[in-house]
Protein backbone atom coordinates (compact mmCIF):
# COMPACT_ATOMS: atom_id res chain seq x y z
CA UNK A 1 0.00 0.00 0.00
CA UNK A 2 1.76 3.00 -0.96
CA UNK A 3 1.57 6.19 1.56
CA UNK A 4 -0.85 8.53 -0.64
CA UNK A 5 -3.62 6.14 0.39
CA UNK A 6 -3.85 6.61 3.49
CA UNK A 7 -2.14 10.04 4.59
CA UNK A 8 -3.60 12.92 5.22
CA UNK A 9 -3.66 15.45 3.03
CA UNK A 10 -5.31 18.70 4.59
CA UNK A 11 -1.75 19.09 7.00
CA UNK A 12 -1.83 22.31 9.11
CA UNK A 13 0.92 24.48 8.12
CA UNK A 14 2.15 27.96 9.22
CA UNK A 15 5.04 30.07 8.85
CA UNK A 16 7.64 30.23 11.44
CA UNK A 17 6.89 33.43 13.15
CA UNK A 18 3.83 31.91 14.61
CA UNK A 19 3.21 32.18 17.93
CA UNK A 20 2.54 29.20 20.14
CA UNK A 21 -0.56 31.04 21.19
CA UNK A 22 -1.94 30.94 17.65
CA UNK A 23 -0.31 27.47 16.90
CA UNK A 24 -2.34 25.69 20.17
CA UNK A 25 -5.12 27.24 19.35
CA UNK A 26 -4.84 26.11 15.41
CA UNK A 27 -4.03 22.21 17.49
CA UNK A 28 -7.17 22.55 19.33
CA UNK A 29 -9.57 23.44 16.72
CA UNK A 30 -8.37 21.24 14.23
CA UNK A 31 -7.88 18.26 16.55
CA UNK A 32 -4.35 17.24 15.46
CA UNK A 33 -1.17 17.11 17.13
CA UNK A 34 1.44 18.62 15.01
CA UNK A 35 2.50 21.74 12.65
CA UNK A 36 4.50 21.67 9.65
CA UNK A 37 6.18 24.90 9.37
CA UNK A 38 6.59 25.87 6.14
CA UNK A 39 7.78 28.78 4.02
CA UNK A 40 5.97 31.50 1.91
CA UNK A 41 6.71 29.05 -1.39
CA UNK A 42 5.33 25.77 1.09
CA UNK A 43 8.67 24.52 1.50
CA UNK A 44 8.94 22.12 4.76
CA UNK A 45 11.47 24.32 6.93
CA UNK A 46 10.27 21.95 10.27
CA UNK A 47 8.11 20.52 12.40
CA UNK A 48 6.54 21.35 15.91
CA UNK A 49 4.15 19.14 18.08
CA UNK A 50 2.33 19.49 20.80
CA UNK A 51 4.59 18.38 23.33
CA UNK A 52 6.89 20.16 21.53
CA UNK A 53 5.07 23.63 22.72
CA UNK A 54 4.06 21.97 25.66
CA UNK A 55 7.90 20.89 26.97
CA UNK A 56 9.38 24.61 25.52
CA UNK A 57 6.95 26.54 27.70
CA UNK A 58 7.27 23.98 30.73
CA UNK A 59 10.76 24.44 30.77
CA UNK A 60 11.32 28.38 29.49
CA UNK A 61 9.83 31.21 31.77
CA UNK A 62 8.23 33.02 28.49
CA UNK A 63 4.56 33.07 27.54
CA UNK A 64 3.16 31.33 24.46
CA UNK A 65 3.00 34.58 22.76
CA UNK A 66 6.40 35.25 23.09
CA UNK A 67 7.63 31.89 21.61
CA UNK A 68 7.31 31.56 18.22
CA UNK A 69 6.83 27.51 16.01
CA UNK A 70 10.82 28.85 14.89
CA UNK A 71 11.64 28.95 18.34
CA UNK A 72 10.64 24.85 19.07
CA UNK A 73 10.28 23.23 15.64
CA UNK A 74 12.31 20.25 14.52
CA UNK A 75 14.48 21.51 11.73
CA UNK A 76 14.63 19.25 8.45
CA UNK A 77 12.38 16.30 9.94
CA UNK A 78 11.93 12.79 8.44
CA UNK A 79 10.12 12.88 5.59
CA UNK A 80 8.38 10.75 2.87
CA UNK A 81 7.23 10.81 -0.55
CA UNK A 82 3.21 9.69 -1.32
CA UNK A 83 4.39 6.94 -4.04
CA UNK A 84 6.64 5.33 -0.71
CA UNK A 85 5.54 1.85 0.35
CA UNK A 86 3.88 2.60 3.66
CA UNK A 87 6.15 -0.27 5.41
CA UNK A 88 9.02 1.60 4.15
CA UNK A 89 7.51 4.61 6.24
CA UNK A 90 7.03 2.77 9.14
CA UNK A 91 10.42 1.75 9.36
CA UNK A 92 11.70 5.17 9.03
CA UNK A 93 9.38 5.91 11.70
CA UNK A 94 11.05 3.26 14.24
CA UNK A 95 14.61 4.23 13.10
CA UNK A 96 14.02 7.68 13.72
CA UNK A 97 11.94 7.69 16.83
CA UNK A 98 8.82 9.76 15.36
CA UNK A 99 5.54 9.08 15.09
CA UNK A 100 4.30 11.64 12.24
CA UNK A 101 6.01 11.88 9.07
CA UNK A 102 5.54 15.25 6.74
CA UNK A 103 4.74 13.70 3.08
CA UNK A 104 6.58 16.04 -0.06
CA UNK A 105 6.48 16.36 -3.32
CA UNK A 106 9.22 16.43 -5.55
CA UNK A 107 10.04 20.09 -5.21
CA UNK A 108 9.76 19.75 -1.26
CA UNK A 109 6.44 21.01 -0.31
CA UNK A 110 4.45 19.70 1.86
CA UNK A 111 1.61 17.04 0.26
CA UNK A 112 0.05 15.36 2.97
CA UNK A 113 0.95 14.05 6.70
CA UNK A 114 1.41 10.40 7.98
CA UNK A 115 0.89 9.58 11.31
CA UNK A 116 1.70 6.41 13.29
CA UNK A 117 -2.18 6.10 13.86
CA UNK A 118 -2.67 6.12 10.42
CA UNK A 119 -0.77 2.65 9.85
CA UNK A 120 -1.85 1.51 12.79
CA UNK A 121 -5.74 2.00 12.08
CA UNK A 122 -4.81 0.52 8.47
CA UNK A 123 -3.22 -2.84 10.15
CA UNK A 124 -5.85 -3.10 12.16
CA UNK A 125 -7.90 -3.39 9.33
CA UNK A 126 -8.08 -5.52 5.96
CA UNK A 127 -7.39 -2.56 4.14
CA UNK A 128 -4.57 -4.93 1.82
CA UNK A 129 -1.49 -3.17 2.93
CA UNK A 130 1.66 -5.30 4.12
CA UNK A 131 1.88 -4.14 7.71
CA UNK A 132 1.11 -6.10 10.33
CA UNK A 133 -0.23 -5.06 13.93
CA UNK A 134 2.70 -6.83 15.13
CA UNK A 135 5.13 -4.44 12.77
CA UNK A 136 3.19 -1.36 14.39
CA UNK A 137 3.73 -2.12 17.91
CA UNK A 138 7.27 -2.91 17.35
CA UNK A 139 7.46 0.53 15.68
CA UNK A 140 5.55 2.14 18.35
CA UNK A 141 7.93 0.71 21.34
CA UNK A 142 10.81 1.74 19.79
CA UNK A 143 9.62 5.30 19.45
CA UNK A 144 8.74 5.08 23.35
CA UNK A 145 12.33 4.63 23.90
CA UNK A 146 13.06 7.87 23.29
CA UNK A 147 15.70 10.05 25.23
CA UNK A 148 14.07 12.72 26.79
CA UNK A 149 14.71 16.53 24.76
CA UNK A 150 15.32 14.36 21.67
CA UNK A 151 14.20 17.70 19.79
CA UNK A 152 17.56 20.47 20.62
CA UNK A 153 15.57 23.31 19.84
CA UNK A 154 13.54 22.42 23.12
CA UNK A 155 16.88 22.97 25.57
CA UNK A 156 16.12 23.93 28.86
CA UNK A 157 17.37 27.48 28.50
Amino acid sequence: MKIRELMTKNVETAPPETTLAVAADTLYRKDCGAIVVTSRSGEILGIATDRDMFIALGTRDRLPSELTLADVMTKKPVTCSADEDVKNALDRMRRTKVRRLPVVDAHGRVAGILSLDDIARCAAGSNGANVSEADVMAAYKSICEQAPFANPAISRR
